[in-house]
This record gives structure tokens, C-alpha cells and sequence, in this order.
């Protein structure tokens, strides 16, 4: 440190990064390393500077929102569906039975509205889909062998792994087939007095093509029997109905051939797990859907209250529910809405931003979900790389870059988003 020059005192910086709006234990923490960071450079009269810098940092990585520009509908960096929980600060009769004065059951809300729209027995509501596979398992397979087809042994993000999820279970993984064909036969042959169910599970996040077989649900139906061992299917993503009753026209050309979970259960299904997000639309949950009696086995098992959601989940897991069940979640639930916007209402959209070139671009749906499937879109595109700047504005814009230009998809913007994002274009 040369003569005479001396840094600031932390209670002096850390006054000084009040507008930053963060409390003061965080500042005087941030003011402390600053100072320590430039004294050991040999130059303390930076010690604001990169305190200023620290405290912008850790602004911006508290959650906050994002425009989501980048036309993928289920961002998994960005919270996948977007959902606002918009209940003031309050109680909720979470587990209260209203009617009785005396405690009552947190699955006779959104978990019993779920199971009617799906045309199932019961339902139960646990905080991610990875934890419905988890305790379907471990309640109903733990000590026991569980066949499962080679071509379904899936990886997902965040290192999900069918095989080390069965593990963690207690069942045993017994795999039947191969990974491009799997037969009905493939099954039968390794059930025996050990098995205690027959898993199939949704490949959601890639697709193997050329030549290919896969035992259906309705054939692991059959052959389980009826009262037999229980088929449960892994879906994944979790589209409701293949009907898409809740859309004008039925179901997009996007979504042929994705199976549902109203569909799967009428195959035969015992119990089928699936997304909260994702296709349905809601907060991140999983759901396990089915005959009642195996999800009051499942509801019952210890862990389930270990894997159970909150009550703010559930309240916005409650709303998406009621939507299906008034078949509008196509104008309510912010998903479809998106999702099913034609493509030249975006492109009039993009016309009348006013920032960028209106180009026309393709959508996805992300989240491991319909993968290679695209969904036509349009947005707006502006010359060279600026997607550091839109992350820099308030709110962060989020883009992709194509083809050496900045690309907006509009899909995945809110129209009362567009004035926002035109000022972000315009720097």
C-alpha cells in the first residue's frame, strides 16, 4: 500500500451502497471483501469501485423477473412454465377442513381436482416429477424386481437416471428387450413371483426413429391381468388430454402423437406419474395419477411427506387444475396461451414493435419435452451479438443469437412485455 494512502472503513462503503437496495449485513460483507481485494492489489482507492461492481453483481442474482425472448416455452433455466402466484401475504386453509373445524387432508384441493380432470381414481401432488417416480417405487416396489425396456432407461437434466432412481428405491431393475425394440414377450418373460410391477417410461427428451418397437400400455395391460401387477407409466411431461379440449380446434400438429395421461389411464394404467410444469401448464410438481388404492398406498409411505410441495405450489397447482376443468386454460393458463398464439398474431406484433427487423423464426417447447418438434413463430432480429446488453436492462431481456444476429421470439414474450422489450432494443 503506498504512504498515506489508506482505504475506506466498511461501515463507510457499505453506507455508500444503500441504493443497491440490498440489507446491510450483505453490504458491510460485500464492503469487506472489496476492501480486501483491493488492498491485496495494491491499489485501495479502487475499494468503491469494486464495491459498486460486487453489489450490482449480487443484485442480479436474486430471483427476480426475465423476459424470456429465446422461443423456448419451457425454459428450464427460466422457471419452465410461467406461472404468477399473486395471493396477498395470508393464511389458506391448506390442511383445515372448513366445514368440520378439525385438520383436514392437503390432497382434497389441487390433488383431487387434478384426478377428476384426468379421469383418475386419486391423485397426490409431490414437489417434482422425479420425486413420483421415487416414491411410486419405493412404496409399491422397494425389495421387489421392476422390468423396465432398455430403450427407456432415460438420462434427463440435473442427472435423473431411471436406473439409479430404481436404486435409491429399494426395487430392482430387471431390463427387458433392447434399445430399439422391446415386445410384449420381452415382459412376460422376466416377470416372476418377484415382481411387483411393470414400468414403462416417456423417452420426453430425445426420440429413436428407424426400426423401432415398443410394447404398448394396453399390451403390459394385458398381461399383467386384471388385479395382477400394476402398470405405471412415466409420462413425463404430463399432457392432460390428447383432445386438447381446452384449445379452439382441438390439438396443434405439434403434439401429434404425445401420449397423455387421461389416454394412458384409459389403456390401462394403474398409475401414471407426470410434470406439474411442463405440458400442464402449472409450478413445478409431480403428480401421481390412478387407482386409488395404490396412490393411498403411496400418500401413506413415510417419504411421501418428505417429497410433499408447499402451499404456495399447490395453490397455483389448485388454479391451473380449475382451468382445465372449465376447459378455458388455453386463455388462462399462460403456457398455452403462448403455445397456441397463430403465428401471424406475432408477426403483427413484431410490426408494431418498432425495434429490429420482423422476422419469421421457430419455437420449442424445451424442458425436455416434444423434442425435434418445432412450433412456427416470429419476432424481431437485430444485427451482431447484443444479448449481453437485453440481460443487461431491468427486467433482463433473454434472446438467442442466429446466424450472427440477435433473435427475439415473441412467442415466449408477453404482448404487455413488448414495450418493455422495444426499450431494451433501443439501448
Amino acid at each position: 500500500m503506498p504512504p498515506g494512502e489508506r482505504p475506506p472503513s466498511v461501515d463507510r462503503l457499505a453506507r455508500q451502497l444503500a441504493d443497491s437496495g440490498l440489507p446491510q449485513p450483505v453490504l458491510v460483507e460485500l464492503a469487506r471483501s472489496a476492501i480486501a481485494e483491493a488492498v491485496e492489489a495494491g491499489d485501495p482507492a479502487s475499494a468503491p469501485a469494486r464495491a459498486a461492481a460486487a453489489a450490482t453483481g449480487a443484485a442480479r442474482t436474486l430471483l427476480q423477473p426475465v423476459i424470456n425472448a429465446t422461443g423456448v416455452l419451457l425454459h428450464t433455466n427460466l422457471g419452465r412454465a410461467p406461472v404468477a402466484v399473486s395471493r396477498a401475504a395470508g393464511y389458506s386453509n391448506l390442511e383445515f377442513d372448513l366445514a368440520g373445524g378439525r385438520r383436514g387432508n392437503r390432497s382434497a384441493h389441487a390433488a383431487r381436482l387434478l384426478a377428476l380432470a384426468c379421469g383418475s381414481d386419486a391423485a397426490l401432488v409431490v414437489n417434482n416429477g422425479a420425486a413420483a417416480v421415487l416414491l411410486v417405487l419405493t412404496a409399491l416396489a422397494a425389495g421387489c424386481e421392476v422390468p423396465v425396456s432398455r430403450g427407456e432407461l432415460v438420462e434427463i437434466g440435473g442427472g435423473f437416471r431411471v436406473p439409479d432412481v430404481l436404486a435409491a428405491s429399494g426395487a430392482r431393475l430387471v431390463e427387458v428387450g433392447t434399445t430399439n425394440r422391446t415386445r410384449r414377450a420381452d415382459y412376460e418373460r422376466a416377470l416372476g413371483d418377484a415382481t411387483a410391477m411393470l414400468l414403462k417410461v416417456h423417452t420426453s427428451n430425445y426420440r429413436i426413429t428407424g426400426f423401432t418397437e415398443s410394447a404398448t400400455v394396453e399390451d403390459l395391460a394385458g398381461l399383467a391381468g386384471p388385479g395382477g401387477r400394476p402398470v405405471v407409466v412415466d409420462l413425463g411431461s404430463g399432457l392432460l388430454d390428447a383432445r386438447c379440449p381446452w384449445l379452439d380446434g382441438g390439438p396443434p400438429p405439434w403434439l401429434r402423437g404425445e401420449p397423455a395421461v387421461r389416454q394412458t389411464l384409459q389403456a390401462g394404467a394403474a398409475l401414471v406419474t407426470f410434470s406439474g410444469d411442463k405440458l400442464l401448464g402449472g409450478p413445478q410438481a409431480g403428480i401421481i395419477a390412478g387407482r386409488a388404492d395404490l396412490v393411498d398406498r403411496c400418500r401413506r409411505h413415510p417419504l411421501a411427506r418428505a417429497v410433499r410441495p408447499g402451499g404456495l405450489v399447490l395453490e397455483a397447482l389448485q388454479e391451473v387444475a380449475l382451468a382445465y376443468l372449465r376447459r378455458d386454460a388455453g386463455r388462462t393458463v399462460a403456457l398455452w396461451r403462448m403455445a397456441a398464439c397463430p403465428q401471424e398474431a406475432l408477426r403483427e406484433r413484431a410490426e408494431a414493435l418498432g425495434q429490429g427487423r420482423p422476422v419469421d423464426c421457430w419455437s420449442v417447447m424445451g424442458g425436455g419435452t416434444l423434442p425435434g418438434r418445432t412450433i412456427p413463430s416470429a419476432g424481431v432480429a437485430v444485427e451482431g451479438d447484443v444479448t449481453a446488453a437485453l440481460r443487461a436492462f431491468f427486467p433482463p431481456v433473454v434472446a438467442r443469437v442466429v446466424d450472427g444476429r440477435t433473435v427475439c421470439d415473441l412467442r415466449t414474450v408477453a404482448p404487455d412485455q413488448d414495450p418493455v422489450l422495444a426499450k431494451a432494443l433501443a439501448g
